[in-house]
This record gives C-alpha cells, structure tokens and sequence, in this order.
C-alpha cells in the first residue's frame, strides 16, 4: 500500500484549519467563557433579543458576559445574571439597560456608570434597570400617530 505524501500533506492542514476555525468559533461566540471575574444581578421587564452569552458593555467596551436568564414567576420579570471582569469596579448607584447596536444589529447590555464611591461585590442585585424597548412598537405608535399627546 503506498501512501502520497502530497494527499497526507493536504489531509494533515485542512484538519489543522479546522481546529483552527473550531477555536475561533467558540471564541468568538462566547461558547468558551472566561469565568476569571463577578457575577451581578438584575431583573428586567423585558429582555428581548438578550440571551446567555451576549456582551455586558461600559462605554462600547465589553467588560463581561450574560451567564444566566430565567423567568421569575413570582414578578413576571427576567432575572438576569451576568459575569463582569476582575479590575472593573462598578459603583453602587449605576443603572443597566439593555442598548441596541442600531437598526439591524443585536441588543447588548449596557452598564451606566454613577457616581457613588462605593461599589458592587460578587452577588448584588442592581435596582435600577431599563428593559428592551420594542422598535416594532415605537414604529406602530408612530404611524398611528400616538405621539403622547
């Protein structure tokens, strides 16, 4: 049996790209998360198009990660968890939000920094939260002319 050193050759970079695609994959997609940080919580009223893994966000840079989501059935709220980086303090009086990347782009949460000299430690709830704002909604609202008035 002769093997073609040329076809092993071959064989041997395409499986190399694909581990390598693999990696890239599961980085990029927050299937291999940095556990190294503190998780939070917050309870949302609407939680649309925000999922485990999406980017928790400080000034368009991501410090952190959704962890869990679950229904409160108690409140009809979306308790959220999220992990946020070690060396990133946020103060106690911040509020989170949930902040589309535009038109078409993904919703993201947003942490709004205050000004308190205090911080959160590892399982604090922040209070102050500002769900998902529905674009479907505000356009029908719009064009039925319910401008509040």
């Amino acid at each position: 049996m002769s093997h073609n050193w040329t076809e092993v050759f071959v064989g041997g970079a395409v499986l190399a790209c694909a581990v390598a695609f693999g990696v890239y994959a599961s980085q990029s997609t927050g299937l291999s998360q940095n556990r190294a940080g503190y998780e939070l919580g917050a309870s949302f009223r609407s939680l649309e198009g925000v999922g485990v893994g999406t980017d928790v966000r400080l000034a368009g840079v991501k410090i952190g990660t959704v962890t869990d989501v679950s229904l409160n059935a108690d409140t009809y709220r979306a308790d959220t968890t999220f992990s946020i980086a070690d060396g990133i303090l946020v103060p106690d009086d911040s509020a989170i939000v949930i902040s589309s990347e535009g038109l078409l782009g993904g919703n993201f949460v947003e942490v709004m920094p205050g000004g308190s000299p205090f911080f959160f430690e590892a399982g604090d709830e922040i209070e102050d939260t500002q769900g998902a704002v529905s674009l479907i909604s505000l356009l029908v609202k719009f064009v039925a002319g319910d401008g509040g008035e």
